[in-house]
């Protein structure tokens, strides 16, 4: 693999690139970081202009040096400078485990200046490391010795931030070898480096817009924290928003930029620089919208009035659209200096072109969207219809990148969270790829299941073709077959009643807690139904009090903002789920999504569920309607976990969103009327006591245009 090039912000992106010139002919394999990273002290912070890491010459330090040094002041003055950096990054390397050896630090950094030009005069002292021109660099970094493979795992991590990732949590009770406890033990205490998807995207920093795609588990609310706290280091001064649409996203965001930001300046964020909030707000917490609606001393809009006004679906839209109107009809003073949005799949377009207004130029808007989160979306939105179009139609976003800058729209293609049996799993099931009926709902591009990490077995990947598709070996780390197996990480448990579905799951807990040495915060169970989710919970709550287990509703017993709690298992309907995750999932009431009436709408909550799972999951449901989705599963478990189906043709996919389209509020009890009323009147027709002609003729009339018959005649 060629010198890999990550491209943060550099002073001088010309000479930076020229560096990278020479070192490509004698680096093999490793990265170099330009303007990466940012090192603090508890004085002050060192910028590094380049830094190399690689397996045979270790770890460089470049400085590139705006001009020659003319006398010996300022080759002293320069000659600090490198012994400064040196002693700072030194620091920085001894507060790693991994890269220590007894007292010392495991591995020796080299610093280099390097000028433009050869410098006219020597230095007047002896001095270490490298001082020349950007053409000798080469002949003194190929001379540099090797380093080991372990020790530049451990270089990546530290420089990469990754280590403040790793859980806090000892694990310190975890006495059995094979327990679950001791296989997430053994995950945890990994160092797991980005990958070079996720490194370009937290790290490159065009100037613009960024687009950051990826299935839910690939990083990207790590990356954007990373980012975000990269930014606030390198531009204090900025007004930087990190937002999200889940509000039980709050809480992991904050802990992961926290961290970060510790990282890189060795101090918290400043919360009136750096904002971690929601992307609508509350009365008593600020988000983006009311933001905005500060900005144009306009009043923010609840839920409650912009649900009655646009409805449930329509509720954001409506109010950023209200907002959007004012601020086109008016000189508006942008607030962001950089805006990142996680979860960019769940917001509307008119929030996206608020962002744009309200963000300075030129732009840096970052936006992480879930691939596949709605299975069965058309394609993702273009940048036209999120940012909308200048007054002659021109594009205001462009995505597009040269060689040699910072890429704009990266694609991160490894699942971190799910292991690949859960993930197809619900793919399957939100598909419906093995229901009796068909398949319910498909993308409209077959080649997005490449994109997000499917390799084809059999077939073709076209629209009305056969097709075989399994998980790629690449698309998942190693660790999930080394420590984990399809049968434990995925089962499937059906119950003739609630109740004894609900004294399963509690059983189950108490094992987890007592034989499988996990902990009352690795446990998740998600209730489908958000609106019965109050009134369903405390049957479940009463069934682990049983066994001793505390437990709580997230939102109802605990903060909307915090899902997990240290002592307490966590219960949450989906919407409080989405954007978390837990080592052990029980998706329970799972037959709630055979139901047919919004049957996508309940499948894609069903794929959100088991999607929340890292290691394990535990899908249940009780009585007949459970029967379908038990088997869909059962069929995925003999396939082997491929996904063996016809994709549809575009005629089927409009067809399918014709048919299985989302009904308003109120439109399933319609329907029981009207099915029940219907098979009264066919019922006693097919009894001779009732004719179509004893209809009203306007309800005749209307019944019969309703069902585009060719015969509205036969019966006026």
């Amino acid at each position: 693999m060629p010198l890999e090039v990550v491209f943060g912000e550099s002073r001088d992106r010309n000479i930076a690139q020229a560096l990278v010139n020479q070192l490509k002919p004698v680096v093999e394999e490793g990265t170099v970081y330009l303007g990466y990273p940012v090192l603090a002290t508890a004085d002050e912070r060192v910028e590094v202009d380049a830094l190399l890491v690689c397996r045979t010459h270790g770890l460089i330090a470049f400085l590139l040096a705006d001009s020659v040094p003319m006398c010996d002041e300022e080759w002293i003055e320069i000659i600090a400078e490198q012994d400064r950096l040196f002693a700072i990054l030194e620091s920085h390397l001894s507060r790693h485990e991994g890269l220590r050896k007894g007292r010392r630090v495991a591995i020796r950094p080299e610093t280099a200046t390097v000028f433009a030009n050869t410098p006219p005069t020597e230095a007047p002292v002896e001095s270490e490391g490298f001082y020349g021109s950007i053409e000798k660099v080469r002949d003194w970094v190929k001379d540099l010795p090797a380093i080991s493979a372990e020790i530049e795992t451990n270089l990546q991590a530290a420089l990469q931030r990754v280590t403040t990732i790793k859980p806090a949590k000892k694990r310190s009770a975890v006495t059995k070898d094979n327990s679950r406890g001791a296989i997430l033990k053994k995950i945890e205490s990994g160092i797991a480096n980005l990958d070079r998807w996720q490194k370009a995207a937290a790290i490159e920093s065009p100037e613009g817009p960024q687009r950051i795609r990826g299935l839910a588990g690939s990083g990207k609310t790590v990356v954007l924290a990373l980012k975000a706290a990269y930014w606030h280091s390198q531009h204090p001064d900025w007004h930087i928003a990190l937002t999200f649409q889940s509000r039980a996203l709050y809480q992991q965001i904050n802990d992961l930029v926290t961290r970060f930001a510790f990282e890189h300046t060795n101090d918290r964020p400043d919360e009136n620089r750096l904002r971690i909030i929601h992307s609508w707000g509350s009365s008593n917490q600020v988000g983006v919208y009311s933001l905005i609606a500060s900005a144009l001393g306009e009043p923010a809009r609840n839920w409650s009035y912009a649900r009655g006004k646009y409805g449930m679906d329509g509720a954001f839209a409506g109010a950023c659209g209200e907002l959007l109107d004012v601020a086109r009809s008016r000189d508006v003073e942008p607030v962001f200096d950089a805006l990142l949005i996680d979860e960019a799949q769940d917001l509307p377009p008119e929030f996206f072109q608020l962002a744009y207004r309200f963000t300075k130029r030129p732009k840096r808007i970052v936006w992480g969207y879930d691939d596949l989160q709605k299975l069965s979306e058309t394609a993702m939105p273009t940048t036209d219809e999120l940012f909308g179009t200048g007054p002659n139609g021109e594009n205001l976003i462009n995505l597009d990148s040269a060689d040699g800058e910072p890429q704009r729209d990266i694609v991160l293609p490894i699942c971190y969270r799910n292991t690949p049996w859960a993930l197809t799993t619900a793919h399957a099931l939100g598909i419906g790829v093995y229901r009796q009926e068909g398949p319910l709902q498909h993308p409209d591009d077959p080649n997005l299941w490449r994109d997000v990490g499917y390799s084809v077995v059999h077939g073709n990947l076209a629209l009305g073709m056969p097709v075989t598709l399994e998980r790629s070996s690449a698309s998942y780390p190693s660790y999930f077959p080394d420590l984990l197996s399809p049968e434990e990480s995925v089962a499937v448990q059906s119950f003739s009643t609630q109740d004894e579905q609900d004294a399963w799951v509690a059983s189950e807990i108490r094992r987890n807690l007592d034989q499988d040495e996990l902990e009352p915060d690795d446990i998740l169970i998600v209730l489908p139904d958000s609106y019965r989710a109050k009134s369903r919970a405390p049957h479940l709550i009463r069934q682990l009090n049983r066994y001793g287990i505390q437990s709580h509703l997230v939102g109802v017993n605990s903060s909307v903002d915090e899902v997990f709690q240290r002592d307490s298992v966590a219960i949450a309907h989906i919407y409080r789920a989405k954007g978390n995750e837990a080592p052990m999932v029980y998706a329970i009431d799972c037959q709630h999504a055979a139901h047919r009436f919004n049957a996508v709408t309940r499948r894609n909550s069903l794929f959100t569920a088991i999607t929340r799972s890292r290691a394990w999951v535990r899908i249940s449901g009780w009585g007949e309607q459970m029967d379908p989705i038990r088997r869909e599963i059962e069929t995925v478990f003999s396939k082997n976990f491929q996904l063996k189906f016809n994709i549809p043709t575009s005629a089927e996919l409009a067809e399918l969103r014709h048919l299985h389209r989302d009904r308003p509020e109120g439109a399933e009890e319609s329907l029981r009327k009207a099915t029940e009323g219907l098979s009264v009147f066919l019922e006693a027709h097919e009894r001779g006591e009732l004719d179509p002609l004893d209809l009203p003729p306007s309800l005749r009339t209307k019944l019969i245009l309703s069902l585009g018959t060719d015969s509205a005649n036969d019966y006026r």
